[in-house]
């Protein structure tokens, strides 16, 4: 019986564990739902802008960023293009608007947490559903949809760009990932498939950055919208 429960056992971390990163074209970063924060503007109500900013906001508050990236296409003042949620406040309202460019390429989708620390990535559409959201951050398009490509990719595409995205790992951990080089959004998109996500978004593009000092990827620059951040 012992040995039963231990196969068991085995085939259950087999069969959720994320499998290990082997394309070196992609930064990874992968973190508890509890652990990420949305920021947006500082404590005088200013968009905070860049990730050098987000630094310094946070280690003004005593703690230590471990990972931070911008978190979604934003406008030219600054405020989001789509759906924010801080702290359980609504900022910005979901957007169901049709227009052009990346951000409405249906599906797009939303990444949030909930308040129990459940972290979700899913179709526009479905965020309706949600409730007891923490944090939520609007982009588009989806990569991942139940573990299919988005349809409008194309393997072997020349839209070549820098690009970030999150989806969801098999045991409920948040992946966050940036291109180092230029990418299509299919290879993207089959990145986190790889990894054993089966929704992921898409975040942005050429103007991405992404600061993880353990892994001496410094981009403390930018001019964004809302950021992630996870300190310790």
């Amino acid at each position: 019986m012992r040995t039963l429960q231990i196969c068991i056992l085995l085939v259950f971390w087999y069969t959720t564990a994320p499998a290990q990163q082997t394309d070196d074209r992609f930064l990874s970063f992968s973190t508890t739902p509890a652990s990420v924060t949305l920021y947006w503007k500082d404590a005088k109500g200013q968009p905070l802008k860049s990730l050098q900013n987000l630094k310094q906001f946070v280690e003004s508050n005593g703690k230590t960023l471990q990972f931070a990236m911008n978190a979604g296409m934003y406008q030219t003042d600054n405020s989001p293009l789509g759906l924010y949620i801080e702290n359980g406040v609504t900022h910005q309202k979901l957007n169901t608007r049709s227009g052009g460019g990346n951000f409405h390429m249906m599906p797009n989708g939303v990444f949030y947490i909930t308040k129990d620390n459940r972290a979700v990535v899913c179709t526009t559409p479905d965020f309706t559903k949600a409730t007891n959201v923490k944090f939520a951050t609007q982009s588009g398009p989806m990569l991942l949809i139940d573990g299919a490509t988005h349809p409008a990719f194309k393997q072997g595409s020349a839209n070549l760009n820098i690009r970030n995205g999150v989806g969801i790992l098999p045991d409920g951990r948040v992946l966050f990932a940036m291109s180092k080089e230029m990418v299509n959004f299919y290879d993207f998109a089959r990145f986190f498939a790889a990894m054993g996500c089966t929704n992921a978004l898409y975040l942005d593009g050429f103007v991405s950055r992404t600061y993880f000092p353990s892994q001496n990827w410094i981009q403390l620059d930018g001019n964004f919208g809302a950021m992630i951040g996870v300190t310790d």
